[in-house]
Formats: structure tokens, C-alpha cells, sequence
């Protein structure tokens, strides 16, 4: 896919499992399953995917999943594989290297999205992407270093503390556009100061995602997570911007659906859902 300067690419970079129930809160089991089947542990099947933006200036990475620094003990508990695809096969798939990445941008600092700042070298953590800068929300900065209970656990140093020490990070006012071609949506239900980038040329629009819709499953306004520290700050910027996506076609990039790389949005007068499908890229 196009858009504008830039050509787009869905770089897959892991697959995991997380708890169903946590996936879907008040939703009951007996109605999520039908479209996300739990194993013997009530885990169901995701993937990280990110969002390759390239033109000739800029090679530009929205998330960067799990990672490799994963302790078999908790590579257990999320079943987190990487034999299937991993950033660097998925870069490499489109004639891309680690080292090309100019921006990173992180939606929001949990391990399942910028695991993959940093891997492990000889024993040491270092950056994935050594020539980019890795940009951040201030909110979500300041929640990621004071976290509360609910979410300490999301929210791992490793995969930014070499940034910080190396002056690779960035640190902005989510709402702001920083990135040329790049607008910026930010959200607060999920964890404060989540960023969506919004790319578009006034023809066609790409909305990422990220955790305010982390699979198709999760369009309809009421399916929110229990991980979301204020859900229903959630449905309110879900409605708000499902009617914008709706009545201007835009498409919704997924994060961690494993079956659906992005889609259109319909509305049947009473619920939104999925329209048609959207391959952004072979």
C-alpha cells in the first residue's frame, strides 16, 4: 500500500498468547470464543505485528513487539514464538536491515510493543535499531517510570533504559505531529498517552490501532480489555472515532489480530464491525 510519500508494509515480529478473560473483561467467555478460541490455559492466539512507513527520506517503525530478552519461564507463560517471523526476517522480507530504521515510534511503552527496542549482544542490552530515534509520549513516559499497581508489570526498563543512557530518546507531547506525513491521535483509556499515528494524503487513511483496537474482535465499542486503566474513557474514544472511521472509510491497522492485518469499518445502525478486510501488504 501507498499512502502519500510513503509506502506501508506489515512487518509481523512475534507471536504470543494472553489471557481471553483479560482480553475481553466483561464480555462472557461464551461469546468471545466463537471468534478467539482459548486453549487449556484460557489463552488465546495473538500476534505482534508493527507498521513499516518508507519513503526516500525516512524508514519509519511504528512498535516493535515482544522482543527476544524473554526468560524461558515467561516465554512459557505468553508462549511467545519467534520461529515463524521476527523483525528481523519481516524487515528483511522487503530488503530491509535493523540498521536502515530511521524513526521508531512507540505508541506506548508496554513490553508487547517495544520489547523489541532492545535485544541482547554478547550479554549486553543494547539498542535494536542503532540509528533511529525512538520517539515517546511524555505521559506515557511519566507512567512507565511511576507506574501504578494495576500496570507495573507492563512496563519493563530493559526495553528503555540503553535509549535513554545513548540519547536516542525522544521525548514529545503525544498530540503533536513529529514526524512529516504523520499525524497524531492520543488516547488515554488504554494507558495515558497512547499515540496512533495516522497516516493519509486526503485520498486514504491508515488509523493504527494499537491497544484501543488490538484485534477486529474489539471494534464493537462495549468489547474493551481489563488491562485498560479507564475503560470507560476507552468507549468513549472508541465511539468517537469509530464514527469518524466509518463515515470517512478510513482503514484500521491491527497490532495483535492474527488473522487480520487492517479493515474498513461498517455500521449496521445499532453496532460497528468489521467491513471488508485490508491487505497492506504480501
Amino acid at each position: 500500500m501507498k499512502i502519500g510519500s510513503y509506502n506501508l508494509y506489515s512487518v509481523e515480529t512475534s507471536e504470543f498468547r494472553l489471557d481471553g478473560g483479560a482480553m475481553f473483561g466483561i464480555i462472557p467467555k461464551t461469546m468471545w470464543k466463537k471468534f478467539s478460541p482459548a486453549d487449556d490455559l484460557n489463552r488465546i492466539h495473538l500476534v505482534t505485528r508493527s507498521l513499516l512507513l518508507v519513503n526516500d527520506r525516512k524508514k519509519i517503525l511504528i512498535d516493535t513487539g515482544n522482543g527476544t530478552k524473554w526468560e524461558e519461564k515467561y516465554k512459557r507463560i505468553y508462549q511467545i514464538d519467534t520461529s515463524l517471523y521476527s523483525i528481523e526476517t519481516s524487515l528483511n522480507k522487503f530488503g530491509y536491515t535493523s540498521e536502515d530504521i530511521t524513526d521508531v515510534i512507540c505508541t506506548h511503552l508496554h513490553f508487547d510493543h517495544v520489547g523489541g527496542n532492545t535485544k541482547i549482544d554478547q550479554g549486553k542490552i543494547v539498542p535494536t535499531f542503532p540509528n533511529a530515534k525512538y520517539w515517546v509520549s511524555k505521559e506515557n513516559w511519566k507512567l512507565a517510570n511511576h507506574p501504578s499497581q494495576k500496570d507495573a508489570g507492563s512496563f519493563l526498563a530493559d526495553d528503555w533504559k540503553v535509549l535513554l543512557e545513548n540519547s536516542m530518546l525522544e521525548i514529545i507531547n503525544g498530540d503533536e505531529s513529529f514526524i512529516e506525513g504523520v499525524d497524531i491521535f492520543l488516547s488515554d483509556g488504554h494507558t495515558l498517552g497512547l499515540m496512533h499515528p495516522i497516516i493519509s494524503d486526503g485520498n486514504q487513511t491508515v488509523f493504527y490501532g494499537s491497544d484501543l483496537f488490538p484485534t477486529a474482535t474489539h471494534i464493537p465499542v462495549q468489547w474493551v480489555m481489563s488491562y485498560d486503566i479507564q475503560p470507560m474513557i476507552t468507549i468513549q474514544e472508541k465511539s468517537k472515532l469509530l464514527k469518524t472511521m466509518y463515515e470517512k472509510n478510513w482503514v484500521l491497522f491491527f497490532e495483535h489480530d492474527p488473522n487480520f492485518q487492517a479493515c474498513t469499518i461498517d455500521w449496521d445502525g445499532n453496532k460497528y464491525n468489521k467491513k471488508n478486510s485490508v491487505t497492506i501488504s504480501e
